[in-house]
């Protein structure tokens, strides 16, 4: 069975809380979908989603559409949810506290994105059943950093993979990668939890957070 990992993050890796306004907390969090069955079936709850909800017909041509976590408004999130009942999916979140981070640290951001991703993955308790890992991140990084990020991973991952099972990291463009879109709505969902005290919208799906934990 393939299992599908999409990586993202909410929030910004920004430090300066004196001249500028960051975000409080950075959420990294993996959405886990075993199986390509439902993994088509996420794909299309959020093609329906858009189609549906978002009326890209009335919007100017050449508009791109996709859902987006900290935009999108509650109904249509909603919405989406009713479209993935039945499809089996998981969630791993860890979320850093940005003012308990020292400030030597703040100039290596990648290395913090990385360590973070990291302590979230894992968590990812893979099975007998496994016959290839995809993991897909958005493509937010220039060409050394995403090869430091794939080594860094790979070097993780040998531990806890068989080594004949085949592992293809993938730096995908979120408009382009509805997975990564339906990662983004529960994401974002995770973030206002940690960083705003806002759980509406989290309390809907977290039967499927299967862990959720804030750092340091």
């Amino acid at each position: 069975m393939i299992w599908f990992l999409y990586l993202d993050e909410s929030g910004d890796l920004g430090f300066d809380f004196i001249n500028k306004r960051p975000s409080s907390v950075l959420t990294v969090t993996i959405l886990l979908v075993k199986g390509t069955e439902n993994n088509r079936a996420l794909i299309n709850a959020v093609k329906k989603t858009i189609k549906r909800k978002l009326d890209p017909r009335k919007r100017r041509q050449g508009t791109i559409i996709e859902l987006k976590g900290e935009s999108t408004s509650l109904d249509v999130k909603k919405y989406f949810l009713q479209q993935l009942v039945g499809v089996s999916f998981e969630l791993f979140c860890v979320t850093l506290n940005k003012r308990q981070i020292s400030n030597k640290l703040t100039d290596e951001k990648h290395r913090i994105y990385n360590f973070m991703a990291r302590l979230a993955l894992v968590q990812v308790p893979f099975e007998d059943d496994v016959t290839r890992v995809e993991l897909i991140i958005d493509k937010s990084k220039n060409k050394a950093q995403m090869q430091e990020f794939n080594s860094y991973f790979l070097s993780h991952l040998e531990g806890k993979l068989d080594p004949k099972i085949p592992l293809d990291i993938q730096h995908r463009v979120s408009n382009q990668e509805y997975g990564l879109q339906a990662a983004d709505m529960f994401f974002g969902g995770v973030f206002r939890k940690h960083g705003r005290a806002d759980t509406e919208w989290f309390s809907l799906f977290k039967e499927k957070v299967r862990y959720d934990m804030k750092y340091p």
